[in-house]
């Protein structure tokens, strides 16, 4: 099987990575692809955000990575069919400093990966460009930005381009870039639309026609450990999901 592996990043906090990973698997998911989402943040609100208790799942990303756990005895099914998910807890913060010694460590979750048999594998990854990071960039084949439409959404951009040029020239020379997603976008704000051309701009087709909005009912979704289309299926945030989920699949066909 083909695995199609997503790394979903960006170094800035708050910007939409989580919202957009559960979101995208799961509609992903319902159109009848097999996705496993990795949850490589220690804060695990994709866990939590997916009706999984981080104090219970004794077997997480950390052991996976970290202890040579099998990936099979840590993974979890979700309440979407098609969709299961690698759980994190705040274990997962010693994972930075622990892979600083080992051999070949930018590859851990790329070797830990390769038993996984999935359509897609949508990784999670934590708000900073450290070693979590550059083992997601390393084993992933795509990476999507999502950036969130205010005043500093270019600040730190172009480090992470950087980085990911780096991960091109030395641990992965197949990663493309396969998009950036504008996330918070409020269309009564004419900031928001600046940054908007300012990202077309700069990265033309790369932009994403979808933007995710400002929606409530995204906001909430996560409190009550469901996917926005469990949540409300018709609010404005299912629908731009449901519409970026089609890009994407659109993209890598």
């Amino acid at each position: 099987m083909t695995k199609k592996i997503i790394a979903i990043v960006n170094q800035k906090g708050g910007v939409g990575k989580t919202t957009t990973a559960i979101n995208v698997a799961a509609q992903l998911a319902s159109s009848k692809n097999s996705v496993l989402l990795v949850d490589l943040d220690p804060q695990g609100n994709t866990t939590s955000g997916l009706s999984i208790p981080k104090e219970q799942t004794t077997v997480t990303t950390y052991n996976v990575i970290c202890t040579d756990a099998s990936l099979a005895s840590a993974i979890h099914k979700t309440n979407v069919a098609q969709l299961s998910v690698l759980p994190a807890n705040s274990n997962l913060a010693g994972a930075e400093v622990e892979l600083v010694g080992r051999p070949q460590r930018e590859f851990v979750l790329k070797l830990a990966l390769q038993p996984a048999e999935y359509d897609y594998i949508i990784i999670d990854c934590p708000p900073s460009l450290g070693l979590l990071t550059i083992n997601a960039l390393t084993a992933s084949n795509y990476v999507l930005i999502p950036v969130q439409a205010e005043y500093y959404a270019l600040e730190g951009l172009s480090q992470l381009l950087t980085t990911i040029q780096a991960v091109r020239s030395n641990t992965n020379p197949q990663l493309e870039l396969l998009g950036i997603i504008l996330t918070m976008f409020d269309k009564r704000n004419s900031l928001s639309e600046q940054v908007q051309d300012e990202i077309q701009k700069y990265f033309g087709d790369k932009l994403f026609k979808t933007i995710i909005p400002r929606n409530v009912r995204l906001a909430e979704a996560p409190s009550y450990g469901r996917t926005i289309y469990e949540h409300d299926r018709w609010s404005k945030g299912a629908r731009a999901y449901k519409a970026l989920s089609r890009e994407i699949d659109n993209r890598l066909q």
